[in-house]
């Protein structure tokens, strides 16, 4: 009792003293799209009396990090339940790091799917399907949830388009999801390219998809690859593109 009166002291003065330097900080982070933590019941009850007094106390980004290390040996145990229990918790006490949401995401869409898709002691493919596209969409949650407190940052956007890309075959979103991405200033190069690619497979937007990557391809050699080429000779065609017009004149030596 000694001790947990002693650290709760301690907390407190540390947290008085810190209360002015945070009041600016607030208004710094709210520009810059930090929500802060939100210490909800729930997450006091994964975290602990000690663990949430000291989230509290201004040390998140410490207790973010000792319960990554439990999320990987959760991993190891393929403790799935578990593990998605203390990725909310990382994510809640540190939204603004984008490798949490990242990886929070991967673990749920990735591995805890496959694992469900391929459970050996579920014998109904259904449920097993079913189980699958429930990981999918918690792995979604997080990348969305994720983009709501980095809106100004490409990579979550990028990873939530390869998401409704590779797992939910939903070419249309994940064209929408690379083309905000690609509106931001730390977007990579490659981003425009690729979201003109899902544009094109989505059906009743041809015409934008060749005028986007059309459009990238004369801006930039970094888009005049093979496959840019090839998409813009097929939309030419499907869009009967006059000859004289077209980008790829001859499209037998492209």
């Amino acid at each position: 009792m000694k001790q947990f009166i002693s650290i709760l002291l301690i907390l407190f003065v540390f947290g008085f003293f810190r209360l002015p330097w945070e009041i600016q900080l607030e208004a710094l982070q709210r520009k810059h799209f930090f929500q802060g933590a939100n210490f909800t019941p729930a997450l006091r009850e994964q975290l602990g009396q000690m663990g949430f007094l000291a989230a509290l106390g201004g040390f998140r980004s410490l207790v973010a990090a000792l319960l990554w290390v439990e999320v990987q040996y959760a991993w190891e145990r393929t403790e799935w339940g578990r593990m998605n229990a203390l990725l909310q918790a990382v994510t809640t006490l540190q939204p603004r790091s984008i490798p949490y949401w990242d990886m929070a995401a991967w673990h749920m869409a990735w591995n805890a799917a496959t694992a469900a898709r391929n459970d050996p002691t579920q014998p109904g493919e259904a449920l097993r399907i079913r189980a699958e596209r429930q990981y999918w969409n918690i792995g979604r949650d997080y990348l969305e949830r994720g983009i709501q407190n980095n809106p100004d940052r490409a990579a979550l956007y990028e990873r939530l388009g390869v998401l409704l890309r590779d797992k939910y075959g939903d070419h249309c979103a994940a064209a929408e999801a690379f083309l905000e991405g690609a509106k931001r200033a730390d977007a990579p190069s490659y981003l425009p390219r690729i979201a003109a690619y899902e544009l094109a497979k989505c059906p009743g937007r041809e015409k934008e998809a060749y005028n986007y990557l059309r459009e990238i391809f004369e801006k930039s050699p970094k888009n005049q690859t093979p496959t840019a080429k090839r998409i813009l000779i097929e939309l030419e065609e499907k869009l009967c593109i006059p000859v004289k017009s077209r980008l790829i004149k001859d499209s037998k030596h492209e």
